[in-house]
């Protein structure tokens, strides 16, 4: 595992790289410097680019998510900012409201998936508003300048909705007909489980995103027509596997050709003519024919005649956050845990009596955002070594003395680096985020020592991995792994709650709320087992060899969750429901209790064969793992 880490230091992932946030990132940071400059209030301008913090957390989002989103990361920036000024002379307080900080926010980017840095400029922010020196006639002026910026920030990310309003959402659809071709042609071969296992979380993603891109103020046939899409690509999975387990044999290459083809159909076109070649096949492909058929005549429909209504579960935030806050909740449990080592942080900074002791809980909060004891020590890693080599390219741009408009471009030029360096490597981005960091605060402080900021920075930063190192290492050691097994008879048993309801529920609007329950165990699950991968201990490498049984898992979750959306109810004989829901608590009981599972054949029942087939298969990958 440490031979692992080391090598990760150095590792420069090939990412693509989109220049919309570096600019978007740049533009935002350096306007409110550039008006500084305008009304000679230096000082004010570097101060308020600090709300250019808020950009950072733009995605790639559904522009509804964003909107909501980015508002509400301004409201979190300047209450940071103003909760900073206001503890600073009560180190108990900072303490107190940095650990809380730190917490709340991860649990709730953590619930919602909220893509982004997480809780780490939410405490940058607070902590470098503790250490500053504000007279109180400016403290109003910097709140509010700062607000203004995040507001800027909120409308820089929404510039996008003017031109492609549904532009994420269309991606991702794009992105679910390129897996889908690649699963029909991997079918009937023996390596089919990766390709498959990357078909249901793609679908899942795009059905989250589409929810969540839904705007019940607004029609659009636009987004009609991928709702519909996403409902096609589901059906044509859910065929493609059934010929899969039926036949084992690998498709026509008409049909393959068919379906690879749908992804080269969007964007959508109006002027996209599809030539409907009828092919000749055997009588078992006829339904896949048929889905290929309706997916081509969706593509090609014109918006008038979009008459879908559209319907998506989306569950209420506040049901989400309150079914994740209990304590078998792997986010919940981490949340109290990053809280609690910010808290650490805080207090050894105090002690010490460093200069500028922020430092030190801000690289505690960065690193710690690795989530498991192998991906904290690789950023510590690379955040000190970026840090030393950040310091000399510092001192090089320093002696240029840059003032005024220059000033201004190696601001932007060093975001940009900044926010391209970071979808690479940690370690690259770490190199211009602390020659960006000297540079603002030479200027704002005006003492213009490069060797005074770079001393107590980089013994600071030092300070701070080490403390994020051993605090997760201490309180998070075998956390995860200790939880799999729990977890695991959790889903299990859920599986089997589902399976009766939908063979006895009459009411026709819970399938939903069902749904979300199901779905909600399963994350939690998925958060365990990624977490308890990273972690150093004998357990995360046998737990390594679980994954056919996890994704088995992920299969049969998927399968009952669209069971409940699309049918609704089952028709099973009370013979065949029994003899499953038993299998399932035999299964949890021994997995809870860590003994060795007993292999029970699973009957096929027609009506949801594909279900029982990934039953045994998960009973197989268990057993042997």
């Amino acid at each position: 595992m440490l031979k692992k880490v080391v090598k990760d230091v150095f590792k420069i992932n090939r990412n693509p790289i989109s220049w919309e946030k570096p600019i978007g990132a740049a533009i935002c940071g350096a306007f409110p410097i550039l008006m500084g400059l305008l009304f000679h209030q230096i000082r004010y301008g570097l101060l308020a680019s600090m709300g250019g913090f808020a950009y950072l957390y733009m995605f790639y989002e559904p522009y509804a998510q964003r909107m909501k989103k980015m508002f509400f990361v301004s409201i979190g920036i300047t209450a940071s900012v103003a909760l900073g000024i206001f503890t600073r002379p009560y180190p108990i307080l900072v303490v107190v409201t940095v650990a809380l900080i730190g917490a709340i926010v991860l649990f709730i980017c953590g619930t919602l998936k909220v893509a982004g840095p997480g809780p780490v400029f939410f405490v940058m922010i607070f902590m470098m508003f503790t250490g500053m020196d504000l007279e109180k006639q400016e403290i109003p002026i910097i709140i509010f300048l700062i607000f203004l910026v995040t507001l800027l920030c909120w409308g820089v990310s929404m510039i996008g909705y003017f031109f492609n309003p549904h532009g994420p959402e269309l991606k991702k659809i794009k992105q679910l007909y390129l897996v889908l071709g690649q699963f029909s042609e991997a079918i009937g071969s023996c390596d089919i489980t990766s390709v498959r296992n990357k078909v249901v979380k793609t679908l899942k993603e795009t059905e989250e995103i589409l929810a969540i891109g839904h705007m019940p103020w607004k029609e659009s046939a636009f987004f009609e027509r991928l709702v519909l899409l996403n409902e096609q690509a589901n059906f044509l999975f859910l065929e493609l596997s059934k010929i899969h387990s039926n036949k084992n044999q690998t498709l026509p290459k008409e049909l393959t050709e068919r379906i690879k083809k749908i992804s080269s159909y969007l964007p959508i076109d109006d002027k996209i003519e599809i030539e409907k070649k009828q092919i000749q096949h055997d009588e078992i492909y006829t339904e896949l024919l048929e889905i290929i058929y309706g997916i081509e005549t969706i593509i090609m429909m014109p918006e008038q005649e979009m008459k879908k209504e559209v319907n998506l579960i989306k569950p209420s935030v506040f049901h989400k956050l309150k079914e994740f806050f209990h304590k078998d909740s792997i986010i919940c449990s981490y949340s109290i845990r990053y809280g609690v080592v910010l808290a650490m942080s805080a207090v050894i900074a105090y002690q010490l009596d460093v200069i500028k002791p922020y430092w030190i809980t801000l690289s505690c909060a960065a690193v710690m955002c690795g989530a498991t004891i192998a991906s904290t020590l690789n950023r510590a890693i690379q955040r000190s070594l970026g840090t030393i080599i950040g310091i000399f390219l510092s001192i090089v741009i320093l002696s240029i003395q840059p003032k005024g408009i220059l000033l201004v471009l190696f601001y932007m030029v060093l975001t940009i680096l900044i926010e391209v360096a970071i979808t690479q490597n940690y370690a690259l981005a770490a190199i211009f985020i602390t020659a960006n960091a000297i540079l603002i605060a030479e200027n704002s402080a005006q003492i213009y020592n490069t060797m005074y900021f770079a001393g107590y920075r980089i013994t600071n930063i030092i300070i701070g991995s080490l403390i994020g190192v051993l605090g997760t290492y201490i309180i998070s050691y075998k956390s995860a792994s200790k939880r799999i097994n729990y977890l695991i008879a959790e889903l299990l048993r859920s599986h089997a709650r589902v399976l009766v309801y939908l063979q006895y529920s009459d009411e026709e609007h819970n399938g939903s709320m069902i749904k979300q329950k199901l779905d909600m165990d399963f994350d939690n699950l998925k958060m365990a087992y990624t977490y308890a991968l990273g972690e150093f201990s004998k357990e995360s490498k046998k737990l390594d060899r679980l994954w056919p049984a996890f994704f088995a898992l992920e299969h049969m979750s998927y399968l009952l969750s669209k069971h409940c959306i699309d049918k609704g109810k089952l028709t099973l004989d009370e013979k065949q429901l029994g003899e499953l829901v038993l299998v399932y608590i035999r299964m949890a009981n021994d997995i809870e209790q860590n003994r060795e599972i007993q292999y029970k054949n699973v009957q096929e029942i027609k009506e949801i064969s594909e279900f029982c087939r990934e039953l045994s298969l998960f009973q197989e990958a268990y057993k042997i793992r």
